[in-house]
């Protein structure tokens, strides 16, 4: 079965199948088409599909001229119509998995694209989930729904697990030279999916089981939120102790080992980060085991806007004015710099804050020119407009590139920089973490 599928991807004459064209699927989706296999890209949002069909990208990591060029090839088709997985031998699902608001994996969004999947799978498909989930995943929901129609992982079809890495606004690393790890049920279930990605990635990573392969994701992204929570608790120590923190990590990033430098700021934002670490103390706990790192950081880190909030009020107060009442104009909406997502992003709750004290608020964001937030009431204006139009403080909550930092510096009464962009500037008007 797996010689089979590797023959039909080596003549390309294999059809792949992108489920969820987000951050994530769109680029894989580009990358199997520009590697002229047919792909079939997959998705309930019917905007979506009809910007990819008239060659239009709707992510800023992929150009336009790449999805037209392989939409006018005939390599890359969009539809909404799932029947159409009855054509193809391999699917690659890059679905959402937030959490609830009980703290609890969802999967919904995994189950329903397995669902459609299982109704079509037929004897040697490949099925590779990419979502981000808790280990045990694949093999506790994944494949009994795959194999309720009779045919079998590992017999009668492939499954394996991938996880994601995609860095959205990163300019040096992107899906062709991030290494691929793969895991699968079986061995000749990771060899087809190895083989499926080495067509579009220069490294392929192959692991012992799915299992592996899940918990690798959540360990890169829980090393990523302990240390970002150990910097921010470090941030609020050195606020009690008047040291400028970021000089701190600036001189101990000198060391060549045993230190690799973090960044305090003023949350986590975006998909994976603040949502990960949790899916892996989910997952222990139902082992009877208690992940007190985890916990701990995102306790940490999940405090990080009202500290901005604390630094803001004593920004205001330098000038004697309070909260209520002030026009606070927050630089950046997204959740890290040169993108337009704003999904977990620390300035929407830092603006929450703000709100329920009574500031009036606006932003500038160049990447985010419009916010529907139902319960924020958070206008959208020019840069350069707020800050000759009497505001009374500047608060950098994301350091875009397009931002005047120094126009900032000078035009605002007071400056709340939690992203350290006025590093160079030394004014007294300044307030950082």
């Amino acid at each position: 079965m797996s010689k089979s599928i590797i023959e039909k991807i080596r003549a390309r004459q294999a059809t792949v199948g992108v489920i969820g064209l987000g951050y994530v699927g769109l680029p894989l989706a580009v990358e199997f088409a520009k590697a002229c296999l047919k792909t079939v890209a997959f998705d309930i949002d019917i905007e979506k599909v009809e910007k990819i069909r008239s060659g239009k990208s709707y992510i800023g990591d992929v150009p336009d001229d790449e999805v037209g060029a392989v939409v006018a090839a005939g390599h890359l088709v969009a539809t909404s119509d799932f029947s159409e997985l009855a054509t193809v031998d391999m699917v690659d699902i890059c679905v959402p998995t937030p959490l609830r608001k009980t703290g609890d994996p969802d999967l919904s969004h995994v189950i329903a694209a397995v669902d459609e999947i299982a109704k079509y799978l037929h004897p040697g498909q490949l099925v590779i989930l990419e979502s981000t989930t808790y280990p045990g995943t694949v093999d506790e929901v994944v494949r009994p729904k795959l194999e309720s129609g009779g045919l079998k992982a590992g017999t009668d079809f492939h499954l394996a697990f991938s996880p994601e890495r995609i860095d959205p606004g990163n300019t040096e690393w992107h899906t062709r030279n991030i290494p691929k790890v793969v895991g699968g049920v079986d061995d000749a279930s990771t060899q087809a999916a190895a083989f499926l990605y080495e067509q579009i990635v220069d490294l392929v990573v192959p692991v012992s089981s799915a299992t592996v392969a899940e918990m690798v994701k959540l360990l890169e992204n829980t090393f990523r939120a302990v240390n970002i929570g150990l910097a921010n608790e470090l941030a609020l120590m050195c606020g009690r102790l008047g040291v400028d923190v970021w000089e701190v990590i600036e001189a101990a990033k000198s060391k060549p080992f045993g230190f690799m430098p973090f960044y305090p700021g003023p949350g986590l934002g975006g998909h994976c980060i603040p949502i990960d670490p949790f899916y892996l103390s989910w997952k222990a706990k139902q082992k009877g085991f208690e992940s007190r790192f985890i916990e701990l950081a995102g306790h940490i880190n999940a405090g990080m806007p009202r500290y901005v909030v604390e630094r803001i009020t004593d920004a205001l107060n330098s000038r004697s004015r309070a909260i209520n009442g002030s026009r606070i104009h927050l630089f950046g909406v997204a959740y890290k710099a040169n993108v337009s997502d704003v999904r977990e992003s620390p300035a929407i709750d830092i603006a929450l804050l703000l709100q329920e004290r009574g500031a009036v608020l606006s932003y500038s964001d160049p990447f985010v020119p419009h916010l529907s937030e139902k319960t924020l009431v958070l206008g959208a204006i020019d840069q350069e407009v707020a800050l000759t139009d009497g505001i009374d403080c500047a608060v950098i909550t994301t350091d875009h590139r397009g931002f005047k930092y120094e126009e900032i510096a000078r035009l605002a009464p007071v400056v709340v920089d939690t992203r350290n962009a006025l590093k160079d500037v030394d004014a007294s008007n300044i307030f950082k973490l």
